[in-house]
């Protein structure tokens, strides 16, 4: 029995100091994660007006970034925010497909372009986001990549407004010309981002801003058409209607978004406070997932209520077509990105010489 008894103390003792060295084991087994940084200590490229600390620093290891998004730093938020949206979009889409609603057929090709398109732009803006800090020229093609994002989300949208949530009035009027506008106009607004990035340094001149603007507002104006259209014409039975009210906090959602996107605010009046959580981009983020949800439902709903008007309208090798045309749209937004991050990468390359 003793001798029993001294085994188990014995025992014991062993596990207890093999619990003292778990910490240290521990430690050498999970990579050390650099601290964040002020802005001073990071190029003038990857500093943000008015956010003075929380800079993840450059020429880590890719590990180091790809990590970071379990670390607190002035982009976390960011990168959170579209992640969370963007598992939303999915199990929503799933939950909607298993509900017995959906069905594998052309009426349902543009909801899944648009469901396709909008987890493209939230990945591309998770990765921006979450690796753009490793180096000069992964922050310019990392951030080309989210502006093809964009464009792709811009058309996925407009597909979805056309077979689903346009009236017939509007329809008579926009079909010969909304679709193919609405591709140039998401590939001018790809290509107006990238230039923008590509051609001005900071501190960034109005051109600039304008530059991304411009043609990303035209595309959001017309992509947009058949739900105004929808909203300011409506009657009493379809002012009641689910998906109308979706529409129009998809359309407030964006409205909001878009100022905080355009704004420095409210950093700019707290400059160094709104750091790490509160900036308008962090701000912008929150509502466009919001919008991306609202829309989602609104088109989920419209799906759901507008099939006789779908099979009236459309054919199928007119819709294959466009569906086809989503794909060509991310191709030749691609080339046109990877065109202006190779003379970046030029650029780059001599500055170093």
């Amino acid at each position: 029995m003793t001798t029993a008894i001294l085994e188990c103390l014995s025992t014991l003792s062993v596990s207890a100091q093999q619990l003292r060295r778990l910490p240290k084991l521990l430690e050498g087994g999970l990579p050390k994660m650099p601290s964040t940084v002020k802005d001073a200590e990071v190029p003038r490229l990857f500093r943000e007006p008015y956010i003075q600390t929380g800079y993840r620093p450059t020429d880590q290891n890719w590990k180091y970034y790809f990590l970071s998004l379990f670390q607190k730093h002035n982009e976390s938020v960011n990168v959170w925010t579209h992640l969370v949206v963007a598992l939303a979009v999915l199990l929503r889409f799933r939950a909607f497909a298993e509900s017995g609603e959906f069905s594998l057929e052309t009426f349902s090709l543009p909801l899944v372009i648009y469901v396709l398109s909008s987890l493209t732009y939230l990945t591309c803006s998770i990765l921006a986001h979450l690796l753009q800090s490793k180096s000069e020229l992964a922050h310019y093609t990392f951030y080309f990549m989210d502006y093809v994002g964009v464009c792709t989300y811009q058309y996925g949208s407009a597909l979805a407004h056309y077979y689903y949530s346009s009236n017939q009035e509007w329809y008579n009027v926009a079909w010969p010309f909304f679709l193919p506008g609405a591709a140039f106009l998401g590939w001018s607004s790809c290509v107006g981002c990238c230039y923008a990035k590509y051609r001005y340094r900071r501190p960034y001149p109005i051109m600039r801003k304008l530059c991304q603007v411009i043609p990303a507002g035209l595309a959001y104006v017309l992509d947009i058409s058949p739900v105004i259209h929808r909203i300011v014409t409506c009657h009493m039975d379809s002012c009641m209607d689910k998906a109308f009210w979706f529409h129009c906090l998809q359309i407030v959602f964006f409205v909001i978004g878009a100022y905080f996107f355009s704004c420095p605010v409210p950093e700019k009046y707290f400059p160094g406070s709104c750091d790490i959580v509160g900036h308008g981009h962090q701000i912008f983020h929150l509502f466009l997932g919001m919008c991306t949800l609202s829309q989602l439902e609104g088109v989920l709903v419209d799906y759901k209520a507008r099939r006789d008007t779908f099979t009236k309208r459309y054919s199928s090798e007119y819709t294959h077509m466009f569906a086809i045309s989503f794909f060509g749209l991310i191709l030749s937004s691609t080339m046109s990105a990877v065109y202006l991050q190779r003379k970046i990468k030029k650029q780059l390359a001599e500055k170093d010489a």
